[in-house]
């Protein structure tokens, strides 16, 4: 039977993002009105809103929206994974690795693929590296961890490589991949990266009960009727499709994957991971950054993962300095 709390946590989150969706597309420099937003949204408004609300701000708000509910159920499939809350694809080199590979196609370095499927390569191959470096513990284990931060550290170092060999015309326009941003977004990006969210949902959906069975030991899950190999390699491949197509639309969004499952838990009931709390969680805060990036020191507009940044650096010294009082799930 479905938890009515859960449930109304995820309603409540539910409502807070729709209307952070409709505050952000009504916040700018031009303001317009909640009724105009929604008259624009339903086509019904003058064309001046309509060119502000739909043209301007919407393909942006929905890629926020979109990207922060990827990475936060990312991060909330390998924390599972690894059984650790460090365990995020930023922390562990994935959204640096994403990174390089997309701007090695956006800088030109001898490659014509598109940034997103880039973006994928990147995340795969950082994941399979630091896998095989974990050896025996697989994701398991402060190793993998290490395994990835390690990985990380080198995918910057190769990103820095890369605009610094560039002309400056290319480096400014690789510049918001290596922060994170959600300034003039492709609608073919953000379309792409919706239907990856769409399946990997559907997936989530259908395997729900064995990926919480990985809360509790390997026996006890096997026990359960849990094919634990199977389960951990849908989960780690959902997490890395999810990790990759985020970043090639928003860049790396540093620290929504550790504070979206983080706050969902604290939320929900424990027992289950709250992947649908917490994609609601990431979705609102990318919203919600984006919008004070764009609007805090309006003209000039501060990236969203330097907000992000900003916010969760020192949740994440809190983390690191604190036990957890909670399970995982």
């Amino acid at each position: 039977m479905p938890d009515s709390r859960n449930l109304l946590v995820n309603a409540i989150l539910s409502v807070l993002a729709l209307f952070l969706v409709v505050l952000s597309l009504s916040t700018g420099t031009v303001q317009v009105s909640l009724p105009d937003t929604l008259k624009a949204l339903s086509g019904n408004a003058d064309p001046m809103t309509l060119f502000v609300v739909n043209e301007l701000r919407l393909s942006r708000v929905m890629a926020g929206l979109l990207s922060g509910a990827a990475l936060a159920i990312a991060g909330c499939l390998m924390q599972t994974l690894a059984r650790n809350r460090l365990a995020t694809p930023g922390i562990i080199g994935i959204d640096n690795a994403a990174t390089a590979f997309a701007v090695a196609s956006v800088v030109g370095a001898g490659l014509s693929v598109a940034p997103s499927a880039m973006a994928l390569a990147g995340a795969a191959a950082a994941t399979a590296i630091a896998f095989g470096l974990a050896g025996a513990n697989g994701t398991r284990g402060y190793r993998f961890i290490v395994a990835g931060v390690g990985i990380g550290a080198i995918a910057g170092a190769v990103t820095q490589v890369m605009l610094s060999r560039v002309a400056i015309d290319a480096a400014n326009a690789a510049y918001p991949w290596t922060v994170g941003s959600l300034n003039a977004r492709s609608e073919h990006s953000v379309t792409i990266l919706g239907l990856g969210l769409a399946i990997g949902c559907l997936a989530l959906i259908a395997t729900s009960r064995a990926l919480n069975t990985l809360q509790f030991s390997d026996a006890v899950a096997i026990a359960l009727g849990t094919r634990l190999k199977a389960t951990r390699i849908l989960g780690l491949g959902l997490s890395v499709m999810l990790t990759g197509l985020a970043v090639s639309v928003c860049g790396p969004v540093g620290l929504i994957a550790l504070l979206a499952p983080e706050f969902a838990r604290m939320l929900c009931r424990p027992g289950k991971m709250p992947l649908m709390a917490a994609a609601l969680t990431g979705a609102a805060f990318m919203v919600i950054a984006d919008l004070i990036g764009r609007t805090l020191f309006a003209p000039l507009e501060i990236p969203v993962g330097i907000i992000t940044a900003i916010v969760g650096s020192p949740y994440l010294l809190w983390i690191l300095l604190r036990p957890s009082p909670r399970s995982l799930t």
